[in-house]
């Protein structure tokens, strides 16, 4: 049998077609069509909180689904269902109330596997500090896209555990795996072709970009403090203008947080790019980024913004033939090989100590999130004099564009396109499969011990609230509201009767009232064993029939 994975879905981790686009949007719904259409499994598991999102994951994958394949809804809240699967994948790395949901159930009944997106926010490392204290296992795993991803992972965890280690005495450690599997790219969507090339003609003309002149393109969002400030890539184009007789053109395909960015952008553009026509595309609209990918003759990100972990752009870019000039920066370095895809021009920021502070207050926070990662950008800097130089080779080396494009195309044909990595995420679902197997379980739950201490039973928890519990040994009788009109009045009230879904149904109840009405009076006891089975129920249904007068405790 094939090993898969149940996907957890919420449209917010998948969906493209929103006003604010962003980066794990892109990869989520990327790795949604890789999995449909690669997965060797038959039946495509999606766990959701509801039927609604489900409804919505079978919509969204309808036009890539394979025939032969087929969606299956397991609920969140269906335990049993997860563990007929075997691995919950979530799309970020919020893998710790996930663990204490399972250790309510069974530990080793199926994993869990998250991945890395943007790592540098206070929510993000809280999900972190999660992976030594919360149940996870060591067949449970979070993917890091990138080895600059698991480096600093790995920096955080050795820190926070000997935190831990001199708070509390003890010895913790995270258990969880942190494998590295890139980001995917559809090379098949890219790949330049015959269509491509008519798009190519088509925006060029529309742009004015004669045959003979260059088209630089950048995507991604235009904001200069969570992805590339704009200024180093100005400066370097700029300058390359001055030193070539070619016309130069940047495309730029985005868009922008607000109206205050855009016209400091466009502004920006005339103040530091002169001699360069500079265009702004909406990158939201998918016929827009396949045109812009097809007119281009140079694709440049300089990015450095500690929120990029991987970066896509450069991937998509190397899936259509062109040659990448992006800065030597964290997760890029994981995908463009210098001087054989591209440039990967060199970058620098200070040492540590001096970003103390931005850390503080951002934990604290006294510095909001935005602020502190453009604080970070505003003092990390990109060698503008080397890309002005690489810039110009591929200016006035069509060859040489010809031939990094080439290397970069057969590279993510070769490594990075979908149908590779579901292969390996599928190896790596098998292998905690095979852990679940063998591996020593760790804070195995004991006997009468609550599955989550902070998210202890509220009838455990506060039992000292109230005056008295039901138990066993409780005597029921009928209570004043257990005629017909009374109890249709309450049932028909969304006040009066909420919750019914965790009770038994009404017309088993309504039941039971019945057989009250025959006896008189019955122990919860005796009722316990008429419903086997159900007895979570059967005491949920009692308190509620308690509460509307419909049973009384006999005294």
């Amino acid at each position: 049998m094939t090993t898969t994975a149940a996907v957890w879905y919420e449209p917010d981790g998948y969906d493209t077609s929103g006003k604010r686009l962003v980066g794990r949007q892109a990869a989520g719904e990327q790795f949604l069509k890789g999995w449909v259409r690669y997965s060797g499994a038959t039946l495509l598991p999606c766990a959701s909180p509801g039927k609604k999102e489900y409804e919505d994951f079978v919509e969204r994958i309808q036009p890539w689904l394979p025939a032969g394949k087929s969606p299956q809804w397991i609920p969140a809240r269906w335990l049993e269902g997860l563990s007929k699967v075997g691995t919950l994948y979530r799309p970020d790395p919020a893998l710790g109330d996930l663990a204490w949901q399972r250790r309510s159930y069974d530990q080793r009944a199926y994993s869990l596997c998250g991945i890395t997106h943007t790592i540098c926010s206070k929510a993000v490392m809280s999900f972190f500090s999660d992976l030594p204290l919360a149940p996870l296992q060591s067949w449970d795993a979070l993917i890091c896209t990138s080895q600059a991803v698991k480096d600093t992972v790995d920096y955080v965890l050795q820190h926070w555990c000997e935190y831990l280690a001199e708070r509390t005495g003890g010895q913790p450690k995270s258990h969880v795996q942190l494998p590295i599997i890139p980001l995917g790219v559809d090379c098949a969507a890219f790949v330049p072709n015959a269509a491509r090339a008519k798009l190519r003609d088509g925006l060029r003309k529309t742009l004015g970009i004669a045959d003979n002149d260059i088209a630089i393109l950048y995507v991604g969002r235009l904001n200069f403090y969570a992805k590339a400030h704009p200024l180093a890539s100005y400066q370097a184009i700029s300058r390359a203008a001055r030193a070539t007789k070619k016309k130069l053109c940047l495309i730029q395909v985005g868009w922008f947080e607000n109206d205050r960015e855009e016209k400091a952008f466009r502004d920006s553009t005339k103040s530091f790019c002169p001699g360069v026509d500079c265009v702004f595309l909406d990158g939201r609209r998918p016929e827009v980024r396949e045109q812009a990918w097809a007119a281009a003759d140079v694709f440049m990100s300089l990015s450095d913004n500690i929120q990029e972990t991987f970066g896509l752009t450069p991937l998509e870019a190397m899936a259509s033939g062109l040659p990448v000039i992006c800065t030597d920066w964290n997760g890029y370095r994981a995908t463009v090989r210098h001087e054989v895809d591209g440039f990967c021009i060199p970058t620098v920021m200070p040492p540590g100590g001096v970003g103390e502070e931005l850390a503080r207050d951002h934990w604290s926070g006294l510095l909001a999130y935005n602020a502190y990662i453009a604080r970070t950008a505003m003092i990390t800097a990109v060698d503008v004099d080397q890309c002005t130089r690489r810039l110009l080779q591929l200016i006035e080396n069509p060859a040489l564009r010809k031939q990094l494009g080439a290397s970069g195309l057969a590279r993510a044909t070769a490594e990075f396109d979908w149908r590779h990595i579901i292969a390996r995420y599928e190896a790596l679902w098998r292998e905690l499969a095979e852990r679940r197997k063998t591996d020593t379980e760790h804070a195995p739950r004991r006997a009468n011990s609550p599955a989550n201490p902070l998210g202890e039973d509220p009838f455990h928890l506060f039992a000292h609230y109230a005056t008295e519990q039901l138990s066993p040994t409780t005597r029921l009788q009928l209570g004043g509201e257990v005629d017909e009109a009374s109890l249709a009045k309450i049932n028909a009230d969304w006040m009066m009767s909420f919750g019914a879904d965790s009770r038994l149904p009404a017309e088993q109840w309504q039941v039971l009232l019945g057989h009250l009405q025959l006896v008189q009076e019955t122990t919860i006891e005796d009722l316990l064993m008429t419903y086997a089975g159900r007895e979570v129920q059967l005491w949920r249904t009692i308190g509620y029939l308690l509460k509307i007068d419909a049973l009384r405790i006999k005294r």
